[in-house]
């Protein structure tokens, strides 16, 4: 995948994802590339400035692929798991904010849920089912949960959420 900042006839500029240079060139020139914001099919490549990956040691694990963060709300809400969203690989589709104010945006929500919640880490779904059950108070809980687990919380009764970021701690 690769992404590209986009700039349309009209001076709107956005981000979209592609699933190589060849498949943007292959798009634009068959009319399937649009604006975000206008529709016009008039977009080209804007100017931008190279994505470079820090070391290993300063970049944030990744989660297991079948591992999710999970989130869950007190005060009248049940609690919640997550399952992270991913762009369908050769998806054309296009970011509508550009990739800083989505970071912002992202940063901001990780705080106000690390703020506003308990980590439960590997025991979320034991932990939401529980206060799903009243079996445990209520409150704000946040954690990992497998996608089967997820589905099985779902399927009990118990609402979830999904978090578009994972655990802080580092794992193996």
């Amino acid at each position: 995948m690769i992404q590209y900042s986009l700039k349309c006839a009209e001076g709107h500029s956005f981000d979209s994802w592609f699933q190589s240079a060849a498949a943007f060139d292959k798009l634009a020139a068959a009319g399937m590339v649009s604006c975000a914001i206008c529709g016009s099919q008039k977009v080209e490549k804007a100017i931008m400035a190279p994505h470079v990956r820090p070391g290993r040691k300063s970049v944030s694990p990744s989660t297991d692929p079948d591992t999710a963060a999970a989130s869950a709300q007190a005060g009248g809400a049940s609690p919640q798991a997550s399952v992270p969203a991913q762009v369908p690989e050769g998806a054309p589709g296009a970011l509508i904010a550009p990739a800083s104010e989505q970071e912002k945006a992202l940063r901001e929500l990780r705080r106000q849920v690390e703020e506003n919640s308990d980590y439960v880490g590997k025991d979320f779904v034991s932990e939401a089912r529980a206060m799903h059950l009243g079996d445990a108070p209520e409150r704000a809980i946040h954690g990992e949960a497998r996608l089967d687990e997820a589905k099985a919380l779902i399927e009990d009764g118990v609402p979830v959420l999904p978090l578009p970021f994972g655990p802080t701690r580092k794992t193996n």
